[in-house]
């Protein structure tokens, strides 16, 4: 059958409801993920894969046709049901399964849909791991017969299970009573974060809970300032003691501090890491190569091993196994965690550390950031470039006197200021992200490489 291509891409499968993404594509996404995980556990071994879904109308059509597809194929599925992607990541690894789809598509909006895909453990299936091999498998018109076929068993009471396994995560540390407001955005964090304040005694005004894949009050993505305006000003008209805001699949989670300010997901970082390393004295700490120098230094003021890898959930989770990292986190509100059930992100532990962080240290949130908002970002600079490489190298010629890293794309580091700038995977675009030691110098190099770039476009 041919194929949308494009939709298969690095990190998950994400495509336009019932243009680009259909029941039938479902089913053999389904199979040609049973054809790649029975062909690396081994043809003679009865397989096992969990499939869980959010709230989005579409996932419920497009669970039962994947699950058909892997029934086809003979494997037995294990139907988790409605789920937050970090729930799921723990069902994977709590119900022993070889490996696990979650139909969703993040914080996408309602048009689109889509699956995230993983080994066992929730180790992720990226695109050079098995998603684009599963493309010019359905493109080539493969189908899967002669199996016997296979069988589905509903599994309950994963996300209950899952916070509670997160929750202890965190360690027994006192949680002070508090006053916050959450955002769900009509998204799958609802559901954690009641189960989280079942455990949890506080104050909770809920903000858009009713789980809708519509997303009717604004997107699912806390990351565009536009989307957390309501819950700040709801934060400063309660005089809350935080606010928490959470992307539609549940997996990114940010905070609103008393003052009604985001809170760097940088800064946040950082502190994380510093909890952590309390528990874990000299671990190591992974985090993406882009500007966010805070989390470096509070990483090596711990007495922390710092530990950069490339931007991406799937890359940092591999990077924090190869290294044997404790915490992890990604500029884009992605925290992650070595669990026993895998390395995932772990929202409900985020969560738990932060109010155990506010009550050891007896101040307000922002009273705890603000000393460490030592840098000024830039924020994430688009632009179009049909000629990415020739524009990197001229970059790289431009700005030859500072510290050239490539890990991914190219970072350049001077005493004042930092930058990289990133391709994307699938658009002739590129990504600047820079930071520097004050405002001043932040704008003014900012506008320095924002012209370069327009100028030799």
């Amino acid at each position: 059958m041919s194929i949308p291509k494009h939709i298969f891409k690095m990190y998950d499968i994400r495509g336009l409801v019932d243009d680009e993404i259909t029941d039938d594509l479902a089913n053999k996404i389904g199979q040609a993920y049973a054809v790649l995980r029975q062909g690396e556990v081994g043809e003679d071994v009865p397989m096992t894969i969990a499939v869980g879904r959010d709230m989005r109308d579409s996932s419920i059509g497009y669970q039962a046709a994947l699950m058909e597809g892997l029934v086809q194929s003979g494997v037995k599925v294990l139907d988790i049901g409605l789920v937050s992607t970090p729930a799921f990541y723990f069902g994977v690894g709590h119900t022993g399964a070889d490996g696990g789809i979650m139909v969703s598509a993040s914080h996408n909006p309602a048009a689109y849909n889509g699956f995230k895909l993983t080994r066992e453990n929730a180790i992720p299936v990226s695109g050079e791991s098995g998603i684009k091999e599963m493309a010019e498998w359905i493109d080539g018109g493969n189908e899967v017969s002669g199996k016997d076929r296979g069988t589905i068993e509903k599994v309950d009471g994963i996300p209950a299970l899952a916070t509670k396994a997160e929750f202890a995560h965190a360690g027994e540390h006192p949680i002070k009573k508090m006053k916050i407001v959450c955002d769900s955005a009509n998204g799958m964090g609802a559901q954690f974060l009641d189960e989280l304040f079942e455990l949890v005694d506080a104050d909770v005004t809920r903000m858009y809970w009713e789980l809708d894949g519509n997303f009717p009050n604004h997107e699912a993505d806390p990351f565009k300032p536009e989307n957390i305006v309501d819950i700040q000003a709801k934060v400063l008209e309660l005089g809350a003691d935080l606010g928490i805001a959470t992307d539609g699949d549940g997996d990114r989670i940010f905070f609103i501090d008393n003052k009604g300010r985001l809170v760097t997901p940088a800064v946040l970082r950082g502190l994380l890491s510093q909890m952590v390393l309390r528990d874990a004295p000299g671990a190591t700490v992974v985090y993406d190569i882009r500007p966010g120098k805070i989390t470096e230094d509070m990483i090596v003021e711990s007495g922390g091993i710092p530990s950069v890898a490339r931007v991406g959930h799937s890359l940092i989770k591999e990077q924090m196994r190869s290294v044997g990292a404790v915490f992890g986190g990604e500029s884009s509100g992605h925290f992650f965690y070595t669990f026993e059930t895998g390395t995932y992100e772990g929202p409900v532990t985020v969560t738990t550390q932060v109010l155990q962080e506010i009550t050891r240290l007896c101040k307000s949130l922002a009273d705890i950031v603000e000393p460490l908002e030592r840098y000024v970002h830039s924020g994430e600079i688009n632009f179009k470039v049909e000629d990415k490489d020739g524009m990197m190298n001229m970059l790289k010629e431009k700005y030859s006197q500072g510290e050239l890293n490539e890990l991914d794309g190219i970072s350049i580091k001077f005493e004042t200021f930092w930058f990289n700038v990133r391709a994307s995977n699938t658009e002739p675009k590129l990504r600047l992200n820079l930071e520097a030691v004050d405002k001043e110098t932040m704008e003014a190099k900012r506008d320095e490489i924002v012209a370069f770039i327009k100028e030799n476009a």
